[in-house]
């Protein structure tokens, strides 16, 4: 249950595994390795929406990587037939699959990650240069609005450097509204020994990237 993850609704989140990214700060890396992560039945998981009903507005459905699962579409319609808004979680990876979702009206909300500034995004996301072209192809994709959406990229000392926030802002410039998430060390990092940034510096990323989105903001942990 969160009343975070879903601005301005009380929803319930469901983490799907597996991840074809190996960000150095993931906070499941369970789920990313799909090691250990516990498991629930799906009529277990409807069984819980529908003592629910009147009680959440939605469905955050994060991971790992959900687009990668098969059969997210109609695990989607089982939860709007509930009457439940769904928000996903996405490392924008797979325009082609996300475009698809939005298009078929199965989706309220979605929350793409910016890892960091294109220059440096191989390294923070774990992954190559080669899915940039992916990456920039939702960005471009959620700019045009066709669902509501938000950008946030999850602040490390180690990954960040105050340059790649105007990177970051001129990349997204006209999004509506961004978000920065600082760093928490979960226990279940895929590596140990990162840290995350004083308030004072986050505000100071956060007002360079004002130049070039009309909200932004930090969201606590």
């Amino acid at each position: 249950m969160t009343v975070l993850d879903y601005p301005g609704k009380i929803a319930a989140t469901v983490f799907t595994g597996g991840c074809n990214f190996r960000c150095p700060y993931c906070h499941n890396a369970s789920l990313v390795f799909n090691a250990g992560a516990q498991e629930i039945a799906e009529e277990d998981f409807f069984g819980f929406l529908s003592k629910r009903k009147g009680l959440l507005d939605g469905v955050c459905i994060s991971g790992g990587e959900p687009l990668l699962q098969e059969g997210l579409d109609a695990f989607i319609a089982k939860i709007k037939a509930f009457g439940f808004l769904v928000k996903l979680d996405t490392n924008g990876s797979l325009p082609a699959r996300l475009k698809e979702l939005v298009g078929s009206g199965l989706i309220d909300y979605v929350a793409m990650d910016i890892k960091n500034s294109p220059a440096g995004y191989a390294k923070t996301a774990g992954t190559t240069e080669k899915m940039l072209s992916q990456i920039n192809e939702s960005v471009a994709f959620l700019l045009n609005d066709p669902v509501e959406y938000e950008f946030r990229t999850t602040v490390v000392k180690e990954l960040h450097i105050k340059e790649d926030f105007s990177e970051i802002g001129k990349w997204i410039q006209g999004a509506k509204r961004y978000f920065l998430q600082n760093f928490v060390d979960s226990g279940d990092v895929i590596q140990p020994g990162l840290h995350g940034f004083e308030k004072t510096e986050l505000e100071a990323f956060a007002q360079i990237v004002r130049d070039y989105v009309a909200s932004v903001q930090i969201r606590d942990a």
